[in-house]
């Protein structure tokens, strides 16, 4: 998968030489996108210059380059925001969390909520879900209100392998989350604390995922969700 690694709480047996890539590997990368960048005609096609500067940005991320990274994913946001390519816009947003600057958290949350609003690739959805995870204390109901949505959008979205393995992923994600919140260990112990916390029904747990987002963001919005709200097919 190309957002997501491993399931969560799996012991990788790969030794590290097999996945780190090198300082010197990542900046010829770095300098590969770069070159292609300045060789774009002026009149190239918005989006291909925007995908060259999210690439730039998560090589800078890579190589610990975070304020750098920050300054080309943020201005690129707003580029493809107007553009509305949504799915690369939330790419942007994951950037800007990994970045780890003041903001990212707000990044995180707007970039989740366009994950969930618009039909993006919903693998790409669950990895800004399982960040929420990341993020959420062990005694918090945020976390399993995320992985709920992750089982949620994995099963609607994804077909085929892709559904398999997502929601392989998504369903170790919550038996994570669940361990962790409330020491579920059996079946029983799991369907209890599932329909405790009212995770059987979207129109339960997606309202208050809503709130989650809310909570990261505070009053940092860079995009106008009613406008956008407006202007989707069903509303």
């Amino acid at each position: 998968m190309k957002y997501l690694k491993d399931a969560p709480g799996s012991d990788d047996a790969d030794s590290a030489e097999d996945t780190i890539v090198s300082t010197v590997a990542m900046e010829q990368r770095l300098q590969a996108v770069q070159d292609k960048l300045r060789e774009l005609p002026a009149d190239s096609d918005p989006r291909e210059h925007a995908n060259l500067q999210l690439q730039v940005a998560g090589t800078l991320v890579d190589l610990d380059r975070a304020t750098e990274a920050w300054e080309i994913a943020r201005g690129t946001f707003d580029e493809l925001l107007a553009l509305e390519d949504w799915e690369h816009a939330v790419l942007a947003c994951d950037i800007l969390y990994q970045a780890d600057r003041e903001g990212s958290l707000a990044a995180l949350g707007q970039g989740l909520w366009m994950a969930v609003t618009y039909p993006i690739d919903p693998e790409l959805t669950v990895a800004m879900l399982e960040h929420v995870v990341e993020e959420t204390p062990d005694d918090s109901d945020g976390a399993a209100v995320a992985a709920a949505a992750a089982c949620y959008i994995a099963d609607l979205r994804a077909e085929g392998r892709k559904r398999d393995d997502l929601m392989f992923f998504t369903n170790n994600l919550l038996g994570t989350v669940a361990r962790r919140h409330s020491n579920v260990n059996t079946q029983d112990e799991f369907d209890s604390w599932f329909k405790r916390l009212e995770l059987h029904d979207p129109a339960l747990f997606l309202p208050r995922l809503r709130n989650v987002i809310d909570v990261m963001v505070q009053d940092e919005w860079w995009i106008d969700r009613d406008a956008l709200t407006q202007k989707l097919p069903v509303n």
